[in-house]
């Protein structure tokens, strides 16, 4: 069963340098540590939050970097503006822009009637009828490097709302299997948090229960594309 279940120390760090770090306002390190390095990637990750665009670090910098590396447990969390802080600011901005024509391309087939759609490459999933959008885009996280999650034609056969991976003994909410252990389902993580599941395709709670409420068996799964960093 390729189910999802991510350590801490199973994280890529590619780009990361070794930063120089400091302890704001006492308190231990584990709890209230920010670099004080400047990143390869500060200008762009400033801008992203919103942040003064002066490529330098500084305390509130890191602060706002690191809530936002906390909340999609990209680590280390230290404040650093590095590559896989940055991939994921980046592919937010690639996932907005689809805007709701996510099958503009077309690479996603139109004569299949209800079709649930994964574009590995931007890490997106809609529900189509024909050429009509039914729900989505929504992000998700597909599998990491070495458990990439399997591309071309398939259809749902089976579904467990309540389900628990045999393999990880992780529960895996409103599962919906179309190729082997690889599933749609519910997770509790951030679906940007890097580096990726072990072949699932996972889903906030909110669109892993309307993908249950709008698919059934036999229902039509294409999965196209390249996740980043596969």
């Amino acid at each position: 069963m390729r189910d999802i279940r991510r350590t801490a120390g199973a994280v890529a760090a590619v780009g990361l340098l070794a930063p120089v770090v400091v302890v704001i306002g006492g308190g231990s390190a584990s709890a209230a540590s920010c670099t004080t390095k400047t990143g390869p990637y500060q200008k762009k990750v400033e801008k992203f939050l919103g942040r003064p665009v002066d490529g330098r670090q500084s305390a509130a910098d890191c602060k706002a970097i690191r809530a936002f590396q906390t909340k999609h447990s990209i680590y280390p969390n230290i404040g650093y503006a590095g590559s896989v802080t940055w991939g994921v600011m980046d592919l937010m901005n690639k996932q907005k822009a689809v805007g709701n024509k996510p099958n503009k391309a077309g690479k996603c087939p139109t004569n299949k009637g209800r079709i649930a759609c994964v574009n590995l490459t931007l890490q997106i999933s809609w529900i189509q009828d024909g050429s009509r959008l039914k729900y989505g885009p929504v992000p998700v996280r597909t599998g990491r490097n070495g458990y990439e999650t399997r591309t071309g034609a398939k259809k749902i056969y089976w579904r467990d709302k309540n389900h628990v991976s045999s393999v990880y003994n992780v529960a895996m909410p409103y599962s919906q299997f179309f190729d082997g252990g690889e599933a749609f389902h519910q997770v509790d993580i951030s679906v940007w948090a890097p580096p990726g599941s072990h072949g699932c395709v996972n889903m906030r709670k909110s669109d892993a229960k309307a993908y249950w409420s709008l698919l059934k068996n036999g229902d039509d799964v294409y999965v196209y594309g390249r996740k980043p960093g596969t």
